[in-house]
C-alpha cells in the first residue's frame, strides 16, 4: 500500500457548523460505581468535546475546511477548547467568547467491564443569544460554504443561521439526536438528516424505523436522504430518487425490504458493508410511499480487546458523512466509510483522540 495515500480532496471543502462545544473530563473505571461508594480511575483524560466540535474536528482531519460558530467563556477550558480546534485546522474566528462565566463541560465515566459510557453535562454560562452574532459576522462565516451542519443546540440562533444558509443555497445537514425545542423548524430547511436509533419512531410515532424513515421523508419534502444510526447494529438510510416518476416501479413494503437487506449480513466480515434495494416505491401502510432506495450498512466488527470508548462515535459518523457529501461519495461508499471512521475512533479514549486523518491507510481498502 502506498504510504502517500490520502482521501480525495473535495472541490469545495468549506463547511460551517453551529452548536455544542465543551470540555470532556473522561474517566475510565473498572466498573460503574454503585451509589454512595468510592471508585478509582484507571485512566483520566481532558479534551475538547461537544457534538459540533467533535464532528467538525473529524471533518477537518478528513480534509475539509470547517468553520465553527459557538460560544465559550474566557476561562481555562474555553481557551483550551479553542486552541485544540485551531490546531486541528478548524476556523474559530466566528466564536463568541464571553469575558466572564463558564465554558460547557461534561463528566464522562467509561465502564471497562460493560464497554459503556455515561455522560453528565453542565451547560455553559452566559448562554449564547442572537445579539452575540452580528449579521456581517454570520455572512462571513457562511461565505463560500458547501454545507452547513446543526446539532440543534441553541435553537433560536440555529434557525437564524439556517435561514441565511437556505437563502444562500447552502445545503443543510441536521443531526437529530432526540426531539428538542426548535428541531422541527430546522428540519423543514434540511437537505440531509442523520439521527439516532430512537429518534425516528419517537418523532413520527410509528412502529418501526423503516416506516418512520418513510414518514420523515414525506413530512420533509426537501430531504435528499435520512440516515438512522443503530450503534453496533449498523445504520439504515432512505434516499429519495428525484428523477423517477415512479409510474413503472413496483410497490414494496418497506419493512419487508429492510428484512431482505439485513438477511445478507455476514457476521464473519470484519469491515463495514452496504447493501441496497432497487429504486422502487417503498410503502409504509397507513403512512404513504416514497420513490427511492433503502440501504443497510453494517458496523465494523471491533474485537472486544480493541474497543476502548464509544464516546463521540456518532459525531465521528456525522463528520464522515459531511466529508462524503462534499466529496460526492455514493451511499454504497459513504455508509461503510462513516462506520469505519466511527470504529477507528472507538479504539481510543475520548471523542477526538482516535479520529483518523485523511492519510489513514485503511481508507484505501474502502475503495474511496
Amino acid at each position: 500500500m502506498s504510504s502517500d495515500y490520502g482521501l480525495p480532496l473535495p472541490e469545495n471543502p468549506v463547511i460551517v457548523g453551529f452548536g455544542g462545544v465543551g470540555i470532556d473530563l473522561l474517566a475510565i473505571v473498572g466498573s460503574f460505581p454503585k451509589p454512595d461508594t468510592k471508585n478509582r480511575t484507571t485512566q483520566l483524560k481532558v479534551q475538547g468535546g461537544g457534538n459540533t466540535g467533535n464532528a467538525l474536528t473529524c471533518a477537518a482531519r478528513l480534509g475539509l475546511k470547517p468553520r465553527i460558530i459557538s460560544k465559550v467563556a474566557n476561562d481555562v477550558h474555553g481557551k483550551t477548547l479553542i486552541e485544540e480546534l485551531q490546531a486541528e485546522g478548524v476556523d474559530t474566528s466566528s466564536f463568541v467568547v464571553s469575558k466572564e462565566g463558564t465554558t460547557p463541560f461534561s463528566y464522562i465515566i467509561i465502564d471497562s467491564e460493560t464497554k459503556t459510557r455515561t455522560c453528565i453535562f453542565t451547560e455553559g454560562y452566559p448562554p449564547m443569544v442572537p445579539e452575540d452574532l452580528s449579521h456581517s459576522r454570520l455572512l462571513a462565516a457562511l461565505n463560500g460554504a458547501r454545507l452547513a451542519y446543526f446539532d440543534v443546540r441553541m435553537p433560536e440562533i440555529a434557525l437564524v443561521i439556517a435561514q441565511e444558509a437556505f437563502r444562500q443555497n447552502i445545503s443543510i445537514l441536521v443531526d437529530a439526536e432526540r426531539p428538542r425545542e426548535g428541531l422541527n423548524d430546522l428540519l423543514d430547511l434540511a437537505d440531509y438528516v442523520v439521527c439516532s436509533e430512537n429518534f425516528p419512531k419517537a418523532w413520527t410515532e410509528t412502529s418501526t424505523i423503516p416506516r418512520a424513515l418513510v414518514s420523515i421523508m414525506l413530512r420533509l419534502p426537501r430531504l435528499k436522504f435520512v440516515i438512522a444510526t443503530l450503534g453496533k447494529d449498523g445504520c439504515i438510510m432512505l434516499e429519495k430518487c428525484e428523477d423517477e416518476d415512479g409510474s413503472h416501479l413496483k410497490e414494496v413494503d418497506v419493512d419487508n425490504t429492510m428484512k431482505s437487506l439485513t438477511m445478507t449480513k455476514d457476521d464473519t466480515v470484519v469491515m463495514p458493508t452496504c447493501t441496497a434495494s432497487c429504486v422502487t416505491k417503498l410503502i409504509a401502510e397507513g403512512i404513504g410511499c416514497v420513490c427511492g432506495r433503502l440501504y443497510f450498512g453494517t458496523s465494523e466488527n471491533i474485537p472486544r480487546s480493541e474497543l476502548i470508548d464509544t464516546t463521540g462515535a456518532g459525531d465521528a459518523f456525522v463528520g464522515a458523512v459531511l466529508y462524503a457529501i462534499c466529496a460526492k461519495l455514493s451511499p454504497e461508499k459513504m455508509l461503510p466509510f462513516a462506520s469505519h471512521v466511527a470504529a477507528v475512533k472507538c479504539r481510543s479514549l475520548g471523542a477526538r483522540s482516535g479520529l483518523p486523518y485523511r492519510t489513514h491507510p485503511s481508507f484505501a481498502f474502502l475503495g474511496i
